[in-house]
């Protein structure tokens, strides 16, 4: 068994939103570039397989998979909200790898192949509703991947973390009524989507939100993540564990406003590690989501890869 494997693709490169967007091609080259050091050496590295229309539904409602293949542009920019998310000629393809990097990662630690997967894959997925686009995101690539473990693992339980700095309302709106799939989000509040308050907490008490402050440092957050994430997560024993890994949270990312380090998402890590060897005999897909300074970007991948292959530093 590969103790940590990686799905990743070119063509997640080609997904363009425009000059100046800050989902651009080069926050995907920085994270592949930082994990193909010495360091990193004894990943397994694989590529995205395209997902399928099939996998989409199992989130996404017909008519919107069918109007985002519909408006994928041939050539130029297709803006599918108030501007943020915008399609180019190579979107399709970008996100069904995503999709399909994913589902594959379900596969990989399901099938015993890899311990754990990390899918080094662009556009992010979490602010992507049933039936709509939002937030860069144009399908939900950790609630699709979370829903086809039990569609076709056959899973009872199965739980996605997100700490990404923006909440991520398209995966609590796909998990809200769905009391087999758990969801906790630490975020930064107020701030956008403008959902995620702790008052929210789906159909069983299946969603856990932790809003954070604007300024949160290193031991605000492990301490709420430590009183509300992790027990919740222990107690829901999840069958497989999905990571929405947004490193956008890193203080110096130019998006937002909270000030973690490197540190705090290796040690997020090794805490959802520790529960993952506990419930699921360690079976976690690691997704990335959002993270805008390249720099921090880079780092972050690595300390959070770093904890994944059980290396104790970062």
């Amino acid at each position: 068994m590969t103790p940590t494997m990686i799905y990743t693709h070119t063509a997640c490169l080609e997904h363009r939103p425009g000059p100046h967007h800050p989902e651009s091609p080069e926050r995907l080259k920085a994270v592949v570039e930082a994990l193909r050091t010495p360091g990193f050496a004894s990943l397994e590295w694989r590529d995205a397989p395209m997902g399928t229309v099939e996998q989409l539904q199992l989130i996404h409602d017909t008519d919107y998979i069918d109007e985002i293949a519909q408006r994928a542009p041939k050539h130029g920019y297709m803006p599918l909200d108030a501007g943020d998310t915008v399609m180019s000629p190579g979107s399709w393809e970008a996100v069904m790898r995503c999709v399909g990097a994913a589902c594959a990662g379900v596969d990989a630690v399901m099938n015993g192949d890899a311990r754990n997967v990390f899918c080094a894959t662009r556009p992010c997925g979490h602010h992507a509703e049933p039936a709509k686009a939002m937030g860069f995101c144009i399908f939900n690539q950790a609630a699709i991947a979370a829903a086809y473990a039990c569609e076709v693992h056959k899973l009872e339980r199965v739980a996605v973390v997100d700490f990404d700095v923006h909440h991520g309302n398209g995966t609590q709106a796909a998990f809200f009524n769905r009391p087999e799939l758990f969801y906790a989000s630490s975020h930064q509040s107020p701030f956008y989507p403008g959902t995620g308050a702790r008052s929210e907490t789906g159909v069983n008490h299946n969603i856990v939100n932790v809003p954070l402050p604007r300024g949160c440092e290193s031991a605000q957050f492990r301490a709420a993540i430590s009183a509300l994430v992790l027990p919740s997560l222990r107690a829901f024993a999840p069958d497989l564990l999905i990571i929405s890994a947004g490193f956008d949270a890193h203080r110096l990312d130019p998006l937002a406003g909270m000030n973690l380090e490197d540190s705090d998402f290796h040690w997020i890590t090794r805490e959802l590690m520790q529960i993952a060897d506990e419930t699921c005999n360690g079976r976690i897909v690691s997704i990335l989501e959002g993270g805008y300074s390249l720099d921090a970007l880079a780092t972050s991948s690595m300390a959070h890869v770093g904890a994944l292959m059980q290396d104790a530093g970062i």
